[in-house]
Parts: structure tokens; sequence; C-alpha cells
């Protein structure tokens, strides 16, 4: 029997009209919420402002003389960037002026870590090119006030901030982005953990420009949805999620993450057809972003093809770029000299700068630095009585901050470690070391050490290199791609992989002859200065210049 045409055109018809619909319906709801939400949010807005622009004019005169040093900062940044590139456009004082709020999302600002440096350099170079915006950082640091952040960002950093104009929101969701939260399908989870955070944060005021320096790129694709006209942009220091990664399921190497080997057998399976929707969900959400900065080549290939397909179906048209992580280059030159002299005060002293995390993989270090030791001619006995050792003996120096209980623990993991070894007494822990601390180790080291597979980038490998240091690097991620890479055509540090590879290494770099060593330390100094704060700076306020042309154009 025929089917009758008309009620399956009709049908077919209302199937397509509601397909079509719906994606109107869904972004006129987000958008009735978002200004909504908007509303609510105007009158701390007009507070906060005014609080900023009261405490600007009764500062104290010390803290004018920074604002204005902040301003000629600026101006030597902008003059040299003049200088260097004639296609430079002319920046009117409307531009200059700009009094935003711009919003950075960095949920864990306290961390003290290297992408907690990019922030506040980040917030810092804002600062110089637009006195006047209100800088506004969602954390969810309820320990810290505001003073005591800034101070420990001046300590840990040498980073000084104009605190007027920077303003911190407490977020009270933080709990949904922690992994513990979260034990199974832990990226999806914390992702849309992330989608809560976000919400909890325009709550508390909605921006003109919304910044991602943690990693949360859901909290954008929100922000663009609840708000059209809120320019977004991205900092990526490591994609959430990657080829590399799903490559690890069939790797059992110990460092390669927690999911290491576990593609086998159906659960394998099902792991893995997860990942590839959760890979194809990230690149969806990042093809919203209107301005993307990653902090090495690694990272921008990886991220390139994951959102590039969708930001070009989006018709994004700025391309995805390097912005390098600031590095206090210049200070460390300054501080650290590298000459015939100062090596005769380096020691035979490894030191690994890094936060006490389990993907910082100290383990492949202490074992491979044992490995090392015990190779020696004649190794010094492992009793606790130092004071027969020569000045000679190698020691290897782990120095990191310790965030919470889980990090404590596992620093007390790690002493165990050192003396099932019987290197506990040639390894030394410097736990939330202050700048003035890790320059003196870096005054008087020979070599810099890194045990992360993939590490995005590798700010603790570019101090060493300005400080001199032969570098012992893992052979991947940004260390090998853009950090340790040859000067001259000479090498600048060691790769490797394995303990007995870095073991190697470290003969390798304390036993270089004097001459040689001294040219290897001048040409990792050298490669530093692409990695200097200046630098950083340059390229970050030519990004941000994008966003506040995108938001006033959206408010004409």
């Amino acid at each position: 029997m025929a089917v009758p045409l008309l009620p399956v055109l009709t049908i077919l018809l209302l199937i397509g009209t509601a397909f079509f619909l719906f994606p109107l319906l869904f972004r006129f709801t987000l958008q009735t919420i978002g200004s909504h939400v908007r509303s609510r949010t105007l009158s701390r807005r007009q507070i906060l402002r005014a609080r900023a622009n009261a405490d600007a004019k009764s500062a104290s005169s010390s803290a004018s003389s920074a604002h204005t040093s902040i301003d000629s900062e600026w101006q030597k940044i902008e003059n040299e960037n003049n200088g260097n590139n004639n296609n430079t456009t002319t920046r009117s004082n409307a531009d200059r002026d700009w009094d935003g709020v711009i919003g950075f999302f960095h949920p864990f600002c306290n961390a003290g870590g290297g992408g907690e440096r990019v922030l506040w350099a980040a917030i810092k170079a804002t600062q110089e090119r637009w006195p006047n915006a209100l800088c506004v950082v969602y954390t969810g640091d309820h320990d810290a006030d505001k003073d005591g952040m800034l101070e420990r960002v001046k300590i840990r950093f040498n980073i000084p901030l104009y605190a007027p104009r920077l303003t911190f929101l407490y977020l009270s969701t933080r709990r949904y982005v922690l992994a513990s939260t979260w034990p199974h399908f832990t990226l999806l989870g914390q992702s849309l953990g992330s989608l809560l955070l976000a919400y909890d944060a325009f709550n508390l005021l909605v921006p003109d420009i919304f910044v991602d320096t943690m990693g949360y790129a859901f909290a954008l694709a929100l922000c663009k949805l609840l708000f059209p006209d809120v320019p977004t942009a991205a900092y990526v220091h490591y994609p959430t999620i990657s080829t590399d990664m799903l490559g690890t399921l069939d790797d059992e190497v110990a460092g390669r993450g927690a999911n290491a080997g576990l593609g086998r057998g159906w659960k394998g399976q099902l792991k893995r057809r997860y990942w590839h929707l959760f890979a194809y969900l990230y690149s969806r959400v990042g093809g919203s972003i209107d301005v993307v900065m990653t902090n090495s080549s690694w990272t921008q290939g990886h991220i390139r093809s994951l959102w590039g397909p969708f930001r070009r179906r989006l018709g994004e048209k700025d391309d995805i770029a390097v912005v390098f992580p600031p590095v206090a280059v210049a200070e460390l030159e300054e501080a650290i000299p590298v000459d015939q002299q100062s090596e005769k005060e380096r020691g035979p002293y490894c030191v690994y700068i890094a936060q006490f995390r389990p993907e910082k993989d100290h383990t492949l270090i202490l074992t491979a630095f044992a490995e090392y030791f015990t190779s020696l001619p004649s190794p010094p006995s492992s009793s606790s009585n130092n004071s027969s050792r020569p000045a000679t003996t190698p020691r290897l120096v782990l120095i990191g901050s310790v965030r919470d209980d889980s990090d404590e623990k596992r620093v007390y993991k790690l002493r165990l470690l050192a003396r099932e070894l019987h290197i506990q007494d040639a390894v030394d822990f410097v736990i939330n070391a202050s700048w003035p601390q890790i320059l003196a180790w870096l005054r008087k080291a020979s070599v810099g050490v890194n045990g992360m597979w993939n590490e995005h980038f590798g700010i603790g490998v570019v101090e060493y290199q300005a400080a001199g240091l032969v570098s012992v690097i893992n052979d991947s991620g940004g260390p090998k791609c853009d950090i340790v890479v040859p000067v001259d055509g000479e090498p600048t540090g060691f790769h490797a992989s394995t303990a007995s590879e870095y073991a190697r290494g470290f003969a390798k770099a304390l036993n270089l002859p004097p001459d040689e060593a001294l040219a290897m330390r001048r040409r990792a100094r050298k490669s530093a200065k692409r990695f200097s704060e200046d630098v950083f700076a340059k390229a970050w306020i030519g990004q941000m210049e994008k966003l506040v042309r995108l938001r006033t154009k959206s408010q004409l």
C-alpha cells in the first residue's frame, strides 16, 4: 500500500524546522540568561570601578611612583617594538585610555608555578598598556587575601603589580574542577565542572574581555554563548587532550601519564572511544575562541590540529600564535655572571626546579642520579656524617613548591626513595623556595634538570639557560623543540628519556672540559634571550590589542 506523500512531507518539514530552530532557541535562551546575569552584576561592577578609582587617587607616594615606573617601562617596550616593526599600528590616546574590565580566569592563581608566572606577567603587561583598565582575577584561593597574594607574587616571581587596578573575586565552586571530584570520566567531568565554575565567575562579575590562562576551553565557550559581545582569549599551556595522550593508552613506560598501558581489552576500547568523543567536543569549543595563544610550538601544533578545522569553519581569521612564557632572563643575567671567575664558584650540583607533582617525574630523576652516583669511581659513603665529604661530591637539589597535603606526602615518599637508593646524603629538598634562594642555587650549580615527559614548555629550563647551566632534559615537548636547541651549530645541553640516559647526561655535563663547559653556558644564555619578559610583554600586548579592538567594535 502506498504511503501518503503529504503526511510524510509534513513530518519531514516539522523535523527540519525543529532541527533548524532548536539551535536558535538554544542560543536565544542562553543569551537571555546572560543578559539577566549581566544586569544583576552591574551594581558590583560599578562598586569595583569606584573603589579602584578611589584607591588609585589615595595611593601612597610609593605606590604612585611604582605606577609611574610601570608607565615608563611600557614606554620603553613600546619604543623598542616600534623601532623593530615598521608595521606597528600607531596607538591612539583613546586606545591607551581604554578603561574596560578584563577578567582573568585562573582558579588556582596562588599555586606559584610557571602558569602563575604567565598570569602575573600578563597582568603586569596589561597594566602597562592600559593603566586605566581594571584587571579582575577569578580565583578559588579563599585562604589568601589580595595583599598576601601580591606579596607572594613579588617574592616568588619578582613581579610588582599595581594593586588599585587589580581585584580578586573568589569562586565558591572550585571543587568541581578537581580530579578527585570526578573519579570516572575525569576529563569530561572537569570540563563540565569548569562550566559551573565559569557561571559562578560570571555571577560575580561579567567582564568586557574574558581571558582563560589555565586551559578551561569550555568556560570560554560558555562565555561566548552567554555574552556574544565579550571577546574571549585562551593562553594554552597544555592541550587537555592530544594525539600523544591517545598514544599512551598503548604505552607502558613510566612517567607517561596515569593512563599509560590502559588501552587493552574492552575497557581500553571504551576509554579510547570516550577520549575520541571528548577530543571532538574539545575541538568544537576551541573553535569558538577569538584569540588563541600557546606557550610553545609543540603545544601550537597540537592545538592547530584540534581547533584549527573548527576555527576555519567558523570564519576565525587569526592564526594560533606562539607566545613564549616570560622568564626573568634579564634579572638572571644581572645576578649571575658567566665567565672564568664564576666557573670557580660552581660546584657539581644538579638542580631540578619543578612543583612536586606526579607528572614532573621526580622518581625518574632520583633513580637516574642514583645510577650516576653509584657509578663514580669512589662513591662516598651514604652515612649521615657529611663532614668527611669532599667539596666536589655531586649533589641533586630538588627545588619546588608544595601546594597541599598530597604534595607533602609526595615529598615524603621521595625522601624515602632517596634513602632506599642510598643517596639521601647527596639529595637536598628545598621546599617553597623564595626567589633569592633559587638565585643562590642557580649561581653555584652546574647542571639544570628537567624530567617531565612532554613538558608543554619548561620555564625552569629557560631559567637554567639564563643562569648559564648546562641542561639535561627530557627528549620531548617544549624543552626539546624550543629551548635546548643548537646555537651557532653547537649544543646547549643534553636530551634523555630513560634513567640510564639521564645518568649518562649527568656524567657528560659534569665532566665537560672547563673551556667547553664555559662555551656551552654562554650558548645557553644566548638561547635564553628569546624568552625574556620584554619579549613576552610585546607578544602579549599584540594579542590583547586584538581583543580590545573587538570589544570596542562591538560597542559601536
